[in-house]
């Protein structure tokens, strides 16, 4: 058992034996007081009017460098929630993560391996954190404080686990459920599900940057649609009233 996570479970001992009342570590309290985003709560909207988020699950992978050209040509910044072993490992495009953080997009954690964190108990919890946090340390020096749940399922032991390794819990009010309709002929649904669920007041938008047909379609057509709205695209912190620089924290 490495140090970083006996410190993590030290936290959680002392914080109490249910989970019920978490106690963030010393960094973490810092954060709070300087954050309007709580830790540990589940979060689907945007809180600062005209914008929207595009969101993007489950990279890095080779597709996403065609989104990132497509964000640059627009100017638009998005956030990627990123695994580090699913579709497509990390460390194999340790340059594309590298990039989109240097072109002002924000990164987040979406687990190691992409499993569900409902169920697992609170040491497997940690493991799937820890694990992808020592790669964002490897790749980018710092660790981010925004995290997607995989198939955004939640429980109280994990949101209570979130709160106390300091992360923004980020689910979705606009599902493109494009890995549905990742073919030609489909994609388009994606697209009116798009448009259908903004207009219903959503406005932290799902897909996935390793389907073929988001990039090659869903993408551009999103962003025009948001453009014509005159709405403003910004990563998720920014729609939820974060300053940049607590998106990110120190190695634990």
């Amino acid at each position: 058992m490495n140090l970083v996570r006996i410190a993590a479970l030290l936290t959680w001992a002392f914080s109490s034996l249910s989970l019920a009342n978490p106690v963030p570590d010393c960094q973490n309290q810092t954060l709070a007081k300087r954050s309007p985003v709580p830790f540990g709560v589940y979060l689907d909207r945007c809180s600062i009017p005209g914008t929207i988020a595009l969101t993007f699950d489950d990279g890095p992978h080779v597709f996403t460098s065609k989104v990132l050209d497509i964000l640059r040509s627009r100017g638009a910044r998005a956030t990627f929630f990123v695994n580090g072993q699913s579709a497509g490992n990390i460390y194999a495009n340790a340059g594309i993560v590298q990039r989109a953080m240097a072109e002002g997009h924000q990164l987040g954690s979406h687990t190691w391996g992409h499993a569900s964190l409902v169920g697992l108990d609170y040491n497997g919890i940690v493991d799937q954190m820890l694990a992808l946090e020592s790669a964002f340390v490897q790749l980018v020096g710092r660790i981010p404080t925004y995290m997607r749940p995989p198939f955004l399922a939640v429980d109280g032991v994990m949101l209570s686990a979130m709160a106390q390794l300091g992360y923004h819990v980020i689910g979705a009010s606009i599902d493109t459920k494009d890995y549905e309709n990742d073919n030609p002929a489909a994609i388009q649904n994606s697209l009116v599900k798009f448009r259908n669920e903004l207009n219903a007041g959503g406005t932290i938008a799902l897909a996935h940057d390793v389907r073929q047909w988001t990039v090659d379609v869903l993408v551009q057509a999103m962003v025009d649609e948001v453009a014509a709205r005159g709405l403003r695209m910004v990563p998720v912190g920014e729609c939820l009233g974060d300053p940049a620089d607590l998106w990110y924290r120190n190695p634990r």
